[in-house]
């Protein structure tokens, strides 16, 4: 049996990292010894699923009403940490939805969220080109890029220097509960133990979740296609992330090309994801409709697995809560295409959980496993 530890999360993209790195900050921050952690990572590189193939942007109205306080509290340590660059979004609305966009800014202005309406003749001034079809508009003016590769090097080393071991090449294929401990068998031949296991897997989670004994959730893996193309007339890099109403695409410029996606969610097994020609073609297909552009060169295409729980919000918590649940296993998962924007305030939400140090400001219930029964 190799070294024993306090913990061991399993998955070191975005949700493992982060978690990680604040269960460091909260231990040093309450002058407490800091636990032994391993960090564990089936790939040869952290990072290599969703967390290394997103185009992450900070909205705060993405991902729903659900969502919106991770965002909201997120933004102060991602503009702290200098990972935040001013993008602006505009959510585009048509004639038949004028009710719906309204409705869509009264309720996350309730939530305190800069959201404003705007017209045609202003989406036209900041959205050169874009089609006759759009006459009004969500504006989020604080919306940002965020720099996806500092954010997780920012984690993973914050978790280094706090003592965490970092293992890849390191699946999970046998997990015990004995006792007050797991026992642990992983790919590369190691086993260790652990007093708590996390399950930070991302679209791995259920299967995860059925390898520690534990009923799954039903975290679906959905495919998500991006495309990087160069676009004729060529566009400024000050336009706004766009997106539809209807969710059917956004784009977003990058150095005189577009970044783009039809927005798809193709259920899919948890895997390497690609992207599929057709998806490839619906997404220039829907650009090219939104306004007066014409895709003239598709440079780079990749796909990325989103990972949602049946009610779209992320599973943060302990697996005993589902009454009848597995004692020592933590979830930390379900974060679908919102968790680089929320990981700050997730994982310290998590990392409090997991300390036993109660919700802090952001309730957890709504986040909480034992929803799932």
């Amino acid at each position: 049996m190799d070294r024993a530890y306090d913990i061991v999360i399993v998955g070191a993209g975005m949700a493992g990292a982060s978690l990680a790195a604040a269960l460091v900050s909260r231990a040093r921050d309450a002058a407490q010894d800091m636990p032994s952690i391993l960090l564990i990572e089936a790939e040869k590189l952290p990072g290599y699923h969703t967390t290394g193939r997103s185009a992450a942007f900070w909205m705060e109205s993405y991902g729903g009403a659900g969502v919106q306080p991770l965002t909201s509290a997120s933004g102060p340590v991602l503009r702290a940490l200098g990972v935040l660059r001013r993008r602006q979004a505009i959510t585009l609305a048509r004639a038949d939805q004028i009710v719906v966009i309204d409705s869509f800014i009264d309720a996350f202005k309730r939530a305190q969220v800069d959201i404003r309406r705007i017209d045609r003749a202003t989406i036209e001034t900041m959205v050169p080109g874009i089609g006759a079809q759009w006459v009004a508009g969500a504006l989020e003016p604080e919306c940002c890029d965020i720099d996806v590769a500092a954010l997780h090097q920012h984690y993973l080393t914050v978790a280094r220097q706090g003592g965490v071991v970092l293992a890849c090449d390191a699946g999970l294929i046998a997990a015990r509960r004995q006792g007050d401990q797991w026992a642990l068998t992983l790919t590369n031949g190691q086993t260790t133990q652990a007093g708590v296991l996390v399950n930070a897997a991302g679209a791995w989670a259920d299967d995860v979740a059925r390898l520690a004994g534990a009923a799954p959730i039903g975290i679906q893996p959905y495919r998500r296609t991006m495309v990087q193309a160069r676009v004729a007339p060529v566009v400024g890099d000050d336009l706004p992330l766009v997106l539809d109403l209807d969710g059917s695409f956004y784009l977003k410029p990058e150095s005189g090309r577009l970044w783009l996606t039809p927005h798809d969610e193709t259920p899919s097994a948890p895997c390497d994801a690609a992207p599929e020609e057709i998806d490839v073609a619906t997404a220039i297909a829907r650009i090219e409709a939104a306004g007066d552009w014409r895709i003239t060169h598709v440079e780079h295409k990749w796909a990325g697995l989103r990972s949602f729980a049946p009610d779209r919000l992320p599973v943060l918590g302990w697996d005993a809560a589902r009454g009848g649940g597995v004692p020592g296993l933590f979830w930390c998962a379900g974060q679908g295409g919102f968790g680089i924007q929320t990981a700050p305030a997730a994982a310290d939400l998590a990392a409090r959980l997991l300390r036993g140090e109660g919700q802090g400001a952001i309730p957890a219930k709504p986040y909480d496993p034992g929803r799932f029964g």
